[in-house]
């Protein structure tokens, strides 16, 4: 009887595993169909939550209580540590770009989110429901932000980048081999990244 039990778990393991791949095969084919074609999948517990990511925002970013998508408009780390927990999966996409002045990097931002966007809804509509996407930089799809949540014009295509949610960038795609470095001037390549959770 134990036997027939272990052989019936170990054979559905084995469906849900097949299934998850073959799913997963779909999904990578919508990515490079909006040509991301350098991403990683990784098990959402490699994701690194750190309280410092919180305190560089709040003691360092610009942004910090203008953007309705950066804190304090967001959760709490412990929060945002939870959030992740409820994701089996993520995919983390790598984009690099020179850009030629300062003022470039907000445009390209905001045309790379847009097309984040396409790739999360095709994402949901291929039946992962809990398809969620970070955004590899703060919300820029509006060129002036009202600053909170509820006065957000955009709250249906708003999202958070990682840092918002308190996650270790540096930490997270070093551990799967990614480049990053602190960048002294524009004429070096951005190594941005967006992660994309689902189930």
């Amino acid at each position: 009887m134990q036997n027939n039990y272990f052989i019936e778990k170990q054979h559905c393991k084995f469906l849900k595993e097949e299934t998850t791949i073959s799913g997963y095969k779909k999904l990578e084919e919508i990515f490079e169909n909006h040509n991301y074609k350098d991403y990683r999948w990784i098990n959402a517990s490699q994701i690194m939550v750190a309280n410092w990511v919180r305190f560089k925002c709040i003691f360092g970013c610009v942004s910090y209580g203008k953007k309705g998508s950066c804190p304090p408009q967001v959760p709490s780390v412990e929060e945002c540590r939870a959030f992740f927990g409820e994701y089996d999966q993520a995919v983390i996409f790598h984009i690099a770009k020179i850009v030629e002045k300062p003022e470039d990097r907000v445009a390209w931002s905001r045309e790379v989110s847009k097309e984040l966007l396409k790739v999360e809804r095709e994402v949901f509509w291929a039946g992962y429901h809990k398809a969620f996407m970070l955004f590899m930089d703060e919300c820029r799809l509006c060129n002036g932000c009202t600053g909170t949540r509820e006065a957000c014009v955009n709250k249906e295509d708003s999202r958070p980048g990682p840092e918002s949610l308190a996650v270790d960038v540096f930490l997270t795609v070093r551990s799967v081999g990614y480049p990053i470095e602190v960048l002294s001037g524009y004429d070096q390549e951005m190594n941005r990244y967006a992660f994309l959770l689902v189930e």
